[in-house]
């Protein structure tokens, strides 16, 4: 999961990163009405320059009167060690407290004075700090983000203050069981692996992080070849390029001796965590197993075995006419008060899962119902479970892409990730190419007869053992 913090001027609030797909639309102002395929070619170019740096430089023109740019590095909890972790998540309540040229209140009074909304979020392999601004205020913005990651005054005095307001962001997120069971899923999942750390960190950490931990982080991993500055909106590229040079050309390139950060291997465990408290409403529960990273072909398709399955809430009303077969079954047999399909991905692992919450005495049922939808994606996908998926992933695809902040973030993301943007004409073309057999032969390679990681929280009684959950991984056929 990611951590992010939003901040509109100087308030500091708490906010749930949304996962994202790696796609992005504009619609040009003026335009009422605009097809899917019309979205296709009117989809704006992504253009791409490296500074002798190495520091690349994104964007693209989408005709808004506003804009957002921002930095992202190549910086999470998986390049941080257990002495540090949680250091990266520090540092975003650090980056807007000040820096060496513009001290906290004359940095505050700049972005208000822009109406700006600045931001940031750190996740577990990414890091992020972006401002939304009106496009004639370009200039000023790439200033101020070169200077938080170039010169960000980490006093003495505002750490401990924001050491504070981390711990007890901390307790908030403890209070956020799916976010706690998510991160529980991690640990277990990556066992003995720096993927098992959480991005905030543990509050031991957070008590005894000093200022010297902070600019040897700094130091170590924010280097112009790990960073892009992206803008997307109101922005000619040439401009942003001569910004970019101007503010951020002096980034250093090189590292002192060995030093270079490495993403350390990632390893996947079958194995299960599980906290039993009868005084809980509810159960909460999370089983995955391990998916492709990033750059693999095979994630197109489970992308839309994903959208095949779906999400339920009970709160959000439906009933038996709902497309996904799980949440018909829900409907019908009340197993559960909500529950989501989801595929955290990073570069060469990720974790393809189902969460759901349940009342204690339908856990066995929905664990039943939930396995048995997994079969069916590997053994009889069909042509219209395909024509659904695809129109799902399509449709929740087309939603995500409003405004310039998503198609800014998803720019940075995507060269961080593939050395350049997808376009949607591109992404479009890989989910139509898709056949049943192909979903089925994907979906059978990353999750039949494979040991799944497990994480159960709350009254659990009925929870099977892991040796059923296991066997429920395959059908014996005779």
């Amino acid at each position: 999961m990611a951590a992010s913090v939003c901040r509109v001027g100087s308030t500091v609030g708490r906010v749930l990163a949304k996962t994202r797909s790696p796609l992005l639309l504009s619609l040009r102002r003026g335009q009422a009405s605009v097809s899917y395929a019309q979205s296709l070619l009117g989809a704006p170019e992504t253009r791409l320059t490296t500074l002798e740096n190495g520091l690349r430089v994104a964007s693209e023109e989408t005709g808004h009167p506003t804009c957002t740019v921002g930095l992202w590095i190549s910086a999470g909890s998986r390049y941080e060690s257990e002495k540090n972790n949680g250091a990266g998540f520090f540092l975003e309540h650090m980056a807007f407290k000040g820096t060496k040229k513009h001290p906290q209140s004359a940095f505050e009074k700049q972005v208000e004075s822009m109406g700006a909304h600045l931001s940031a979020y750190t996740s577990r392999e990414h890091t992020a700090y972006y401002m939304k601004i009106l496009a004639k205020d370009l200039p000023k913005a790439v200033e101020l983000l070169s200077e938080v990651v170039q010169n960000c005054s980490l006093s003495e005095a505002e750490i401990e203050q924001q050491r504070g307001v981390v711990l007890r962001e901390l307790e908030e997120v403890e209070g956020n069981l799916q976010e706690v069971c998510l991160d529980m899923l991690h640990a277990t999942a990556f066992q003995g692996t720096a993927m098992a750390r959480s991005v905030l960190g543990p509050s031991d950490n957070a008590r005894t992080l000093t200022r010297q931990n902070l600019v040897e982080y700094i130091n170590l991993h924010y280097k112009a070849p790990r960073m892009v500055l992206a803008a997307a909106g109101g922005v000619k590229h040439e401009e942003l390029v001569g910004f970019a040079q101007t503010h951020l050309g002096g980034v250093p390139f090189n590292y002192e001796a060995d030093a270079v950060p490495l993403l350390s291997p990632c390893r996947f465990t079958g194995s299960e965590i599980r906290m039993r408290d009868d005084a809980m409403p509810m159960a909460h529960i999370a089983f995955a197993v391990e998916g492709p990273g990033v750059a693999s072909p095979d994630i197109v398709a489970l992308m839309v075995a994903n959208a095949t399955i779906g999400s339920f809430d009970l709160t959000c009303g439906g009933g038996k006419n709902m497309s996904s077969s799980l949440a018909r079954m829900v409907v019908e047999e009340n197993l559960c008060e909500s529950f989501q399909s989801f595929y955290s991905s990073y570069s060469d692992t990720g974790l393809l899962g189902i969460y759901f919450v349940s009342d204690r005495f339908q856990i066995d049922d929905m664990m039943y119902a939930a396995q048995n939808t997994w079969m069916n994606l590997c053994t009889t996908f069909t042509e219209s479970d395909l024509a659904r998926g695809k129109n799902a992933l399509k449709a929740s695809m087309v939603g995500q892409l409003n405004g310039t902040t998503p198609i800014c973030d998803d720019i940075g993301r995507q060269i961080l990730n593939y050395e350049r943007h997808i376009s949607l004409a591109e992404w479009n073309a890989r989910i139509d190419a898709l056949t049943p057999r192909m979903v089925r032969d994907v979906c059978s390679k990353y999750i039949y007869d494979k040991c799944p990681a497990v994480v159960a929280i709350g009254p659990i009684e009925q929870m099977p053992d892991y040796n059923r959950v296991r066997s429920a991984m395959y059908w014996l056929r005779f």
